[in-house]
């Protein structure tokens, strides 16, 4: 019997098939099976753009894996929910290396080791993906190859044909409308840190003090790792610094609490409004900017145990360049 009706009975539970099929595509070099498990009118919605229909996807994947053909990704966690009797939302994380071996987006080959992760969302029903929002570490990757980050970005848009004709990052503007509009579910530790989340995004960092264990370990963009409250403060702080008058928007909540796992929570959140203030992107540029992020956590005796946050840097900083002109 399958899991959930529609699904193969190959998979054994929702961790399973999202740890399995990401394995099967990309390491498994089955580029082909993305006709199985990505629908054809499947959104993917990455800070970096948004792509409808899976032809998109293949090509992509292909060009990745000839530039990166040692990619690995092995899955660090999956929190999901039911989002009916026979579909469900994960939200899950990716620890990705890869050796820059080859040409491709990422400009000339530096042979260089990287280490990044992703955290993905992706609506899932009758076996296939339908609906999905992704952040990639794409600062860790620019960073590890010895690249600035706005430099780099100025090159990007120049590869992709210029201001006119470049891939432009996604925001409400050119959203696409999916089948999956839930909010997530309603177990406490979904609230809880979505709480934590919206109370430091509306600038109450000193939640932080209260809801973070002294000793909490941090992953942050560009692949940065850190311990302890201050740590989290600079990194949240350097965010909302940048945007202070942005709307904040916490639009999806996942809690899970599940045998030999500690309690987690799976947040996806934005920020939409203007960067005009000093932070994490430099002097302020007037650049009206959408940020989308999301943020998993797991919890211990004294709060927030480990913590993992992603925003794309390199949309963010397309954003603003593609605005000011400064390319």
């Amino acid at each position: 019997m399958p899991f959930l009706p529609g699904f193969d009975e190959r998979w054994a539970d929702v961790p399973d098939y999202i740890i399995g099929i990401t394995k099967q595509i990309w390491e498994d070099r089955e580029i082909h099976s993305l006709h199985d498990y990505y629908g054809e009118d499947l959104i993917v919605r990455s800070s970096a753009s948004v792509v409808q229909g899976n032809a998109g996807i293949i090509a992509a994947t292909q060009a990745t894996l000839a530039e990166f053909p040692d990619r690995e990704l092995p899955g660090e966690d999956v929190i999901w929910c039911m989002t009916g009797g026979d579909s469900f939302l994960s939200s899950h994380r990716l620890l990705c290396t890869a050796t820059h071996t080859h040409p491709g987006m990422y400009g000339a080959p530096t042979g260089r080791k990287l280490a990044y992760r992703i955290l993905a969302d992706c609506w899932c029903k009758e076996n296939t993906i339908k609906d999905e929002w992704l952040v990639r570490d794409q600062g860790a990757v620019v960073r590890q190859m010895g690249r600035d980050i706005p430099e780099w970005t100025r090159e990007l848009i120049a590869r992709e044909g210029g201001p006119e004709n470049c891939v432009r990052p996604y925001t409400p503007a050119n959203d696409i409308v999916g089948p999956y509009q839930g909010r997530g579910n309603d177990n406490e530790w979904g609230k809880i840190y979505a709480d934590i989340l919206e109370r430091i995004l509306s600038t109450e960092f000193s939640v932080i003090t209260g809801a973070y264990d002294r000793a909490v370990e941090l992953a942050y963009p560009s692949h940065t790792a850190a311990h302890g409250h201050a740590a989290a403060d600079k990194f949240w702080l350097g965010l909302r610094a940048a945007f202070p008058s942005a709307k904040v928007s916490i639009d999806h909540v996942i809690g899970n609490d599940d045998p030999l796992n500690s309690p987690r929570a799976a947040v996806r959140f934005s920020l939409h409004g203007t960067h005009d203030g000093h932070g994490m992107f430099g002097a302020p540029t007037g650049a009206e900017v959408f940020v989308m992020g999301i943020a998993h956590a797991e919890f211990g005796p004294r709060g927030v145990r480990r913590e993992w946050a992603l925003v794309d840097e390199t949309a963010i900083w397309k954003q603003i360049l593609l605005q000011t002109g400064d390319i």
